[in-house]
């Protein structure tokens, strides 16, 4: 292959550019430029449609984003400061006293109190786990356990509340 026609300059990735050059009946006429892209690997493609998968449906998936990312906060609270989990644990009681204020100023009975009941257990649960995590690490003893059924309560009832399943 001539230097004519291989590529020259700096390449860019995924592109590969070939320069035809002028013909000799064509005076005074610029060459032809033909871009070539490269064929993608097929872990770019499985990558680029599992992105593309969980883009179109991050809105469902919200409660697993925060639960992947509790772990992480709670494995730095951990090293950074162990006596954090004592800080972190009276408000574990926070949802709890929501859910009495909210049913003193608004009382409700039925599915809006099991409702209730519902998110602010799933809440105290979630910030007990993170002041338990922070103080013994986020994988001691069956806090994996404990953060898996609270991943798989916090999905299905979104999923429920959201009718996106």
């Amino acid at each position: 292959m001539s230097s004519r026609t291989r590529a020259r300059g700096v390449k860019v990735a995924g592109v590969t550019t070939v320069r035809i050059p002028r013909q000799r009946g064509r005076r005074r006429s610029d060459p032809f430029v033909v871009v070539v892209p490269e064929r993608p690997s097929l872990a770019r493609e499985v990558l680029g449609f599992l992105g593309g998968l969980l883009w179109r449906s991050r809105r469902a998936l919200a409660p697993t984003g925060l639960a992947v990312l509790l772990p992480v906060v709670a494995g730095l609270l951990h090293l950074m400061a162990w006596w954090s989990g004592l800080v972190l644990a009276p408000a574990a009681a926070g949802p709890l006293v929501w859910l009495l204020i909210v049913q003193r100023r608004r009382p409700a009975g039925g599915a809006v109190l099991a409702w209730r009941a519902g998110v602010a257990a799933l809440a105290a649960s979630a910030l007990a786990w993170l002041a338990t995590a922070a103080g013994c690490g986020p994988l001691a003893g069956a806090l994996e356990l404990w953060w898996l059924l609270m991943l798989i309560t916090a999905q299905s009832a979104w999923l429920v509340v959201r009718r996106t399943h």
